[in-house]
């Protein structure tokens, strides 16, 4: 400005400059620097810096602006919901926790399988023999199916037993030592055997135990896929409003960047025409460096923003999307309305994905006790069998056969007994007439399948079968286990608890405070704005210096920042109330199907 005092051609040729950008592009330019309001429907491309003039050394250009691996010439326009909804698809920590819910209901059907008739068959074929004696041949097929009953925990099987044997021994027990000798015996074995408990194991024993267990830890999976799923969605909004914030950011300080350029390129005219003395330059070239140097952080923020973005909402790390520029097109959402902090308060009592679990561990630990209460209890167990017998004879005659009385031996007697008596008397040989086997006993499988269904055939017992352990000390500490832990539990829930309700409030306050800092952001960018105004006109009209008028550009450019973030912070307050009142399902129109539960 001295220089300009001892010049008069120079203090002409500066007036001259400002009439003509006070004319020109002042007005343009102040419209320009008011637009503070971010708005993501904008499709075009961010602001970037303007070619620098001629002579100006090293500054910045468009291409400095360029991300590492990203194609930033066809952006790709992307609403919070549909990331949400491309994260619920392709992010790969809810497909973890998805597929933790598929392997517990695997496990409840492993555990239905207990419940699951069992169909058996034993075929066998046994052949013995002994010095001395022929061989025999024995042929068993037995046949049984057994079931498990839910309700009363009783079992039954139904049995066909197939039996042809040769040996002796065998015939003998088949037959209860009636019949044996014959070359062959078939029996046929039908019946019925039921077992049902009376008093321990009745209401619950270990099977009905784990599968009622089982039900209830799917339950808690499925809510540790639901917390997994909405802290997802809260990182995807944070996410979301970060990369919102930091393309405003960087759009801001392009904006700056450009402002510093235009006074170099005044103050270059005013050096030209020896309005300025050379020393000007370095203090905006100065100014014109720091700005290219925020610039380059705020890219490399965009870049880092956006990179975390895509970790959430794609699927494949080779994905082509990844050298694709995501732009946001939602505003941050605004409102004067506080929120109520005992609904808030009320909804996460009732939502919390947290306090589910806990009570469902309360669930799974009286499932426990009942249990080891019943393991306390004596065994009594009531069993029946009823059954029908079939039996055949092989090769055996229906025909009657005379058999004589006196045999070997025998006979050798008698003839010494006719000695003894007087002359022309003796004993003759007699013969006794035994019947043929019945009709109804000669035959194989068929005939002794037939004879199942005769009167003679039924057999049944009943009884009864008795344990009562004298102490039985593993069922009482297992029971006092137990009952410890429904105490820890119980103490557990009340710290959770506490611990959401801490959440709560904080949230709620987090809320209230980013509302509050909106409306004093907003105030603070319209203040700036009237200041670098005012700052402006002062330094067109010679009555300011260049480093004011740069801190009046810097403060505007923090003003606006200041303001998108206290409207990000906001939503992303929301975003987080969202997520400790577990109301993030609902307020995005979400619907979680609940796992199937196998009854």
């Amino acid at each position: 400005m001295n220089s300009c005092r001892r010049n008069p051609k120079g203090i002409i040729a500066l007036l001259f400059s400002i009439l003509l950008y006070t004319a020109g592009g002042a007005d343009a330019q102040t419209e320009q620097m008011a637009k503070t309001a971010f708005d993501p429907t904008d499709k075009r491309p961010a602001v970037t810096a303007e070619p620098a003039a001629s002579g100006t050394g090293g500054v910045m250009t468009n291409s400095s602006l360029a991300r590492i691996g990203v194609q930033t010439a066809t952006p790709v326009p992307l609403t919070l919901d549909e990331a949400i909804r491309r994260a619920l698809t392709n992010n790969n920590t809810i497909e973890i926790a998805r597929d933790d819910v598929r392997i517990q209901e695997t496990s409840i059907r492993a555990l239905l399988g207990a419940y699951d008739p069992v169909f058996t068959v034993t075929p066998t074929f046994t052949r013995n023999s002994r010095t001395g004696s022929s061989a025999t041949s024995d042929f068993t097929a037995n046949a049984s199916m057994q079931h498990s009953i839910r309700p009363g925990g009783g079992n039954y099987q139904v049995f066909l037993n197939n039996t042809r044997t040769e040996n002796a021994f065998s015939q003998a027990q088949v037959t209860s030592g009636e019949v044996s000798g014959t070359s062959a015996i078939y029996s046929t074995n039908f019946g019925f055997r039921y077992t049902q408990p009376l008093f321990r194991n009745f209401k619950i024993d270990n099977t009905r135990r784990n599968l009622r267990i089982a039900r209830r830890v799917l339950e808690q999976t499925d809510a540790d896929f639901r917390r997994q799923t909405v802290e997802i969605i809260a990182q995807v909004q944070r996410a979301y409003w970060d990369l919102v914030f930091n393309l405003r950011d960087q759009q801001n300080r392009v904006e700056n960047l450009n402002l510093a350029k235009e006074n170099l390129r005044q103050i270059e005219a005013k050096i030209a025409e020896g309005a300025a003395a050379p020393l000007a330059r370095a203090e905006v070239e100065t100014e014109l460096a720091n700005r290219e140097g925020e610039v380059l952080q705020a890219t490399e923020q965009v870049a880092r923003t956006e990179n975390t973005l895509k970790q959430l909402i794609l699927k494949d790390a080779t994905s082509a999307e990844w050298t694709m520029s995501f732009v946001p097109t939602d505003k941050p959402a605004f409102t004067l309305t506080p929120v109520s902090m005992d609904a808030a308060i009320t909804d996460a009592m009732d939502n919390r994905f947290e306090l589910r679990r806990l009570k469902l561990a309360r669930d799974i630990n009286a499932i426990d006790i009942a249990f080891f209460r019943n393991q306390t209890k004596p065994q009594i167990d009531f069993n029946t069998t009823v059954s029908l017998d079939g039996l055949s004879l092989g090769s055996a005659s229906t025909d009657s056969v005379l058999v004589p009385q006196f045999l070997g031996n025998d006979n050798i007697l008698r003839e010494k007994l006719n000695l003894l008596l007087p002359a022309g008397e003796q004993i003759d040989q007699r013969f006794t007439s035994v019947p043929g086997s019945p009709p109804y006993l000669v035959g194989g499988f068929n005939r002794s399948f037939a004879n199942l269904f005769r009167s003679d055939a039924p057999n049944y017992s009943f009884g009864v079968t008795l344990s009562f352990p004298l102490r039985n000390r593993t069922a009482k500490a297992n029971l006092a286990g137990a009952q410890i832990t429904e105490h820890q539990i119980d103490s557990q829930i009340r710290q959770q608890e506490q611990s959401v309700i801490v959440e709560v409030r904080n949230a709620v306050q987090s809320l209230e405070t980013a509302r509050q800092r909106v409306l004093t952001a907003r105030r603070a960018r319209e203040a700036a704005e009237k200041q670098l105004e005012g700052e402006r006109q002062l330094f067109d009209a010679g009555r300011s210096t260049t480093f004011l008028l740069f801190q009046r550009e810097n403060a505007l450019t923090a003003a606006r920042n200041s303001e998108i973030r206290a409207e990000t912070d906001y939503n992303k307050a929301l975003a987080e109330l969202q997520r400790v009142t577990s109301t993030t399902f609902e307020m995005n129109n979400i619907v979680v199907e609940s796992p199937a539960n196998d009854k």
